[in-house]
């Protein structure tokens, strides 16, 4: 990817987006350009106009930490934002190595990740990277998520299900607000891990393949996916309202455990156990095939 291409991107999103009277400036009568100007932005950050101007067209190689926190606050970014922004400086340093993140093809889960995963039993728990690959799942999640198992010839992905499957419209009733978080996260492992070749041609492919993903790519939005709650449809078991925790795993650099568990008492916790019921009876079915002779 471009790196000052989306350093300029970037700043320019985000200074349109910041009104003058969000920082205290009078608006005027004779505004031509959306949110700020260049000059404005310098001042609040403390920089002269000519180096704003090189920072914003791409030139961000060299910038200090303390130059790019100053700009964070003119821009009035959030932390997924303000740590964009050091990404996308470390990228242009002609000194900074590639980080070392695990990529998808031939990556295996160590057995006691697996049995930890598997000692899970209320609900979906999964493994994925950057890219959002499902990498390691417990029984529930294989269930929850059978749509992206069932997409041929490619690794189990959120994004790819989310934006080239129909199935996804149903299975995420609010998916606007999913495809926003989505194409979120993919813009924020782009900047964090920019010589991804997987990543990159994942992205590629959605921009070719989908309107929907190729807008929202150019909003150039970030996002931190920590926890919260989510609706999903699931094809078998109906309309499940879910929390989720996901955790930065330390022994696995890039790598996310994420867990949904249902509110105890629920209607949803008990569509979950009857997922985990269907899902049972699914793999004694498939053990049973693979044991039945052939004639």
């Amino acid at each position: 990817m471009d790196n000052r291409a989306e350093v300029r991107e970037f700043l320019t999103t985000r200074r349109a987006r910041v009104t003058p009277e969000q920082v205290g400036l009078p608006a005027g009568t004779n505004r031509r350009v959306k949110g700020l100007r260049r000059s404005e932005v310098a001042a609040l950050a403390g920089v002269s106009i000519e180096y704003y101007t090189r920072l914003e067209r791409g030139a961000i190689s060299g910038a200090s930490p303390e130059v790019l926190d100053s700009l964070a606050k003119a821009l009035q970014l959030d932390d997924a934002e303000r740590a964009h922004l050091f990404d996308l400086a470390h990228a242009a340093s002609p000194v900074a190595r590639p980080p070392q993140r695990r990529r998808a093809n031939g990556w295996r889960p160590q057995p006691g990740l697996q049995w930890a995963l598997d000692a899970v039993t209320a609900g979906p728990a999964f493994v994925r990277n950057g890219r959002m690959d499902l990498l390691a799942v417990n029984p529930l999640a294989r269930a929850f998520y059978t749509e992206l198992y069932e997409m041929p010839g490619q690794r189990p992905n959120i994004a790819r299900h989310a934006f080239l499957d129909e199935r996804a419209l149903a299975f995420y009733p609010d998916w606007e607000g999913f495809a926003d978080i989505t194409v979120a996260i993919l813009r924020t492992e782009a900047a964090r891990d920019p010589h991804n070749k997987e990543l990159h041609d994942l992205i590629g492919e959605l921009s070719t393949r989908s309107l929907e993903f190729r807008t929202r790519w150019g909003a150039h939005n970030v996002r931190h996916h920590g926890s919260g709650f989510k609706s999903f449809h699931h094809p078998v078991v109906g309309d499940l309202t879910l929390a989720y925790e996901g955790m930065e795993m330390e022994a696995e650099r890039g790598l996310t455990l994420t867990i949904y568990t249902a509110e105890p008492g629920s209607a949803s916790a008990e569509r979950m156990r009857l997922l985990a019921s269907w899902a049972a009876s699914e793999s004694a079915e498939a053990a049973d095939a693979e044991q039945r002779p052939l004639r």
